[in-house]
């Protein structure tokens, strides 16, 4: 069997991570077996289905890597066939025009709660004669279509990551509406379940990977293909991400769109990295620490856990830290450089950049930290309480001075490391002080804190852009 899978997200919102690990599931599985990944766009909600969310979804599965097979699918454009297969199972007696009220119904649903019953459907109008059929007409109501649903029927299937599934008929809340309501003898929207179905038939969608919370859809799904005699895809139910509490992960969370991970600085492959561990175990003797292009080899539903995943923001946090620590300098700068042009900052040659970012980025987490640990280069640091601290030891100044003289006769162009070192030796000697002092008093004269990346290299970068002298002579 050609292996065909989908995404199906609605544009209705920003690109969830669950929906974005449910797409790389789907692709890594595609990629696994040589088989194809296709995308499919489920706009049917006209009011909230946006422009915008959709080219979201496009510009987030892209940026992680993520790349569907075929031109996507709009589901919209495929109403008139939504609406034929309706009109298929309402003629093989599978669909009926359903002319309950919404008043009636509320009154049904407070009956059923007063006398301890879970809310369902009655099936009330499943098989209205003819002339009941006339009278509802003849008062103006509208129907939805429902689809028949027996309470002795049992919906089985094996699923790829749950195995042996069984639901009945009487648990699902009795004959589905697949179509809202309309005027008599027309055909409303269609609904969800009717739709995929539909959709999914028509792109040949050989397995449907999706989360758990769609188990209940996938019972329901299975009676229309059987009405339809079409045939069944394989499913696969993945887990749920789960935040710290242990609830489904929200927008209550913060952070739960790709494009928001993307802003605050995570980068493409460790998100797509994390997201794969997210209900996947890694087989044994291989790293966490991967490409998913690498892990599509290896990558099987066997291995994907049925309970729910946490969202761990420290192992997120480490991953991202490795995909800097591994990325030259030329790629940091380049990702950093439209951020520090951003905040007017300009660096006085390639080269300069470059050595600042082997400075700063062995410590970064996140790409956005070069911004902050970069801004001391830039813009004149604010005095912190252990700088003003050190700067106010009697020494400090006596010794920034000495080095402010020193400086004088030394081309701030052509300043080494090498000489950086050799006028701290000078200071300890000179000033009678120890070489911890020096640095001290340094560090904070140029940074205005006693924490930071490399002196030295710090210094001969500052000294590149003229800014160590006067920075140093402010405590003099």
């Amino acid at each position: 069997m050609k292996v065909r899978v989908r995404l199906a997200p609605s544009p209705t919102g920003t690109l969830h991570i669950g929906t974005a690990r449910t797409a790389l599931f789907n692709w890594l599985y595609a990629k696994k077996e040589n088989g194809t990944f296709l995308l499919r766009i489920e706009d049917t909600d006209i009011e909230r289905s946006k422009e915008h969310y959709k080219k979201n979804i496009y510009d987030g599965l892209q940026w992680l890597g993520i790349n569907w097979d075929e031109p996507p699918t709009i589901q919209s454009e495929r109403a008139n066939q939504h609406k034929k297969v309706i009109k298929t199972l309402i003629e093989k007696g599978h669909a009926y025009r359903c002319y309950a009220t919404e008043n009636e119904l509320d009154e049904m649903r407070e009956n059923q709660k007063a006398n301890g019953l879970a809310p369902k459907y009655d099936n009330r109008h499943r098989n209205l004669s003819s002339e009941q059929e006339s009278e509802f007409i003849k008062a103006g109501r509208e129907a939805v279509i429902r689809f028949k649903i027996s309470d002795q029927k049992l919906i089985s299937w094996n699923d790829l990551i749950r195995g042996k599934m069984t639901w009945s008929g009487k648990d699902l809340g009795g004959d589905m509406v697949i179509a809202r309501r309309a005027p008599a003898k027309t055909i409303g929207d269609p609904l969800y379940n009717l739709v995929v179905v539909a959709d999914d038939s028509a792109m040949k969608i050989s397995h449907v990977i999706r989360g758990e919370d769609h188990l209940a859809n996938t019972a329901k799904q299975i009676l229309i293909y059987e009405a339809l005699g079409l045939n069944i895809p394989v499913f696969a139910h993945t887990p749920l991400i789960l935040n710290s509490e242990g609830k489904k992960l929200s927008k209550r969370d913060g952070v739960t769109s790709i494009s928001e991970f993307k802003k605050m600085g995570y980068t493409s492959e460790a998100l797509a990295n994390y997201m794969t561990l997210l209900g996947w175990s890694v087989p044994e003797g291989t790293n966490e620490r991967f490409k998913i292009s690498e892990i599509s080899k290896i990558f099987s539903f066997e291995k994907v856990n049925k309970a729910s995943a946490k969202f761990d923001w420290d192992k997120l946090n480490w991953l991202n830290s490795q995909v800097i620590n591994e990325m030259s300098a030329e790629t940091l700068l380049a990702n950093l450089d439209p951020m520090f042009r951003a905040h007017g900052w300009n660096f006085p040659s390639q080269d300069w950049g470059i050595n600042l970012m082997r400075l700063i980025g062995p410590s970064m987490v996140l790409i956005n930290d070069g911004v902050d640990q970069a801004k001391p280069f830039f813009e004149e640091p604010k005095l912190s309480e252990d700088g003003k601290k050190q700067l106010e030891v009697k020494e400090a100044a006596i010794i920034l001075n000495f080095i402010l003289e020193k400086l004088e006769n030394i081309d701030a162009a052509l300043f080494s490391k090498e000489e950086a070192l050799d006028l701290i030796t000078q200071a300890t000697k000179n000033c009678d002080v120890k070489k911890g002092l020096v640095m001290k008093s340094l560090r904070a004269a140029l940074f205005g804190t006693l924490n930071g990346p490399d002196l030295i290299q710090s210094w001969v970068l500052l000294s590149r852009i003229s800014k160590d002298r006067g920075r140093i002579s402010r405590f003099i």
